[in-house]
């Protein structure tokens, strides 16, 4: 990977756990995108089927000229699955696995302390190799719903 200012920062490594304290559940609009793998992980964690999963979970935005399937929320922007804690933390979507591992919040260190301000568990816990990190920032699964298998795709249209 060709070195630039955007990956620098991180080159040693990055330190980050999740504290399950809601801060990236709560509290703001936006979305949360679903994969056709989340769906189907969430809806079995749920014992529920993935049509009303997305019934019932899920609302269809437009983003980028793409229809993508995400979380509903509460009326007061929390997740949908936020209880004082993650009511489906090991069925969580790929989203909110990754931690800050996002490419938004990586293109600097200034990016990236300004994300610490508002997340306690940055800067603390296990230390992630710069191989780690860029996985985790490239492995963003596809969320176009049309490349969703048909019949999946059959039952969110």
């Amino acid at each position: 990977m060709k070195k630039n200012s955007s990956t620098r920062f991180f080159q040693k490594g990055i330190q980050f756990e999740c504290t399950r304290c809601g801060k990236c559940c709560t509290g703001y609009p936006g979305y949360v995108y679903l994969s056709e793998h989340d769906i189907l992980r969430m809806a079995r964690y749920l014992e529920i089927s993935p049509k009303d999963f997305v019934i019932k979970y899920t609302r269809l935005v437009y983003m980028f000229h793409e229809q993508r399937l995400s979380l509903v929320e509460k009326h007061n922007y929390d997740c949908v699955f936020w209880d004082s804690l993650c009511t489906i933390y090991p069925a969580r979507p790929h989203q909110g696995s990754t931690g800050p591992c996002r490419k938004r919040h990586l293109v600097s260190k200034r990016e990236w302390e300004k994300t610490a301000a508002v997340g306690p568990g940055i800067n603390r816990g296990r230390v992630y190799s710069r191989k780690e990190i860029e996985e985790l920032m490239n492995s963003t699964p596809d969320y176009k719903v049309r490349h969703f298998s048909p019949h999946l795709k059959k039952e969110i249209l």
